[in-house]
């Protein structure tokens, strides 16, 4: 029986050693950096859906500001539960909305809207009149990878992209324009094929939406 090979971070870092023909430790304590820059590119790129998280917490009365989950990226949806046990939805608006429908942040009432308040807070109106549960699903970081956290989506489902990602950030560092074209080449193609799954799964799920 044959066991698969998954991508760490340690055999990423060698990996990377390899392909670049470098092991001096100037270089090799660059290494992390090249990876940190290559999750952040392959993550601007695509939303996946194995980062869709569901998360629930409470609304504290008389607080109008929440805080984001760890690591949060993007807000899909909200709601609330009621008094009765009833969930309804909070929508999105902006901020400017919300200042102007719900003014005075001293009255409370069952949240109907929220906003980003700041990249680690959402601000909602009206002002939570009791505390109340809500979910949120949106869409999270991927843990960065690093010697203490050996894998993550990357590793497993995006293992060529991140490898190719890595190479290209390192290219600048080591003045090796010449094989740019062909990370680049290699990069840019794994990507369009994860993009397309992606759609693919994104668009699955909007039409099950639609079903139901």
């Amino acid at each position: 029986m044959t066991t698969a090979v998954v991508m760490t971070y340690d055999s990423l870092v060698s990996n990377i050693q390899v392909y670049i023909e470098r092991n001096d430790p100037t270089t090799v304590a660059y290494i992390p950096t090249f990876i940190m820059l290559a999750e952040q590119t392959i993550a601007a790129e695509i939303k996946f859906l194995g980062n869709l998280t569901v998360a629930n917490s409470t609304m504290v009365a008389g607080n109008a500001v929440i805080e984001k989950p760890a690591r949060w990226h993007k807000t899909v949806s909200m709601n609330i539960t009621d008094t009765s046990g009833d969930r309804q939805p909070i929508l999105l608006r902006t901020y400017e909305y919300l200042r102007e429908y719900w003014p005075n942040s001293s009255s409370t009432g069952l949240p109907a809207y929220y906003a980003d308040y700041d990249y680690t807070h959402w601000l909602v109106a009206p002002t939570p009149a009791n505390n109340s549960t809500y979910e949120v699903l949106y869409y999270e970081r991927v843990q960065p990878l690093d010697s203490t956290n050996q894998t993550n989506w990357f590793t497993v489902y995006a293992p060529q992209a991140l490898l190719y990602g890595s190479l290209l950030q390192a290219m600048p560092y080591l003045k090796n324009d010449e094989r740019i074209p062909m990370w680049q080449a290699q990069y840019t193609a794994i990507m369009n094929s994860l993009k397309a799954e992606n759609l693919q799964r994104i668009g699955d799920r909007q039409a099950t939406v639609l079903d139901t």
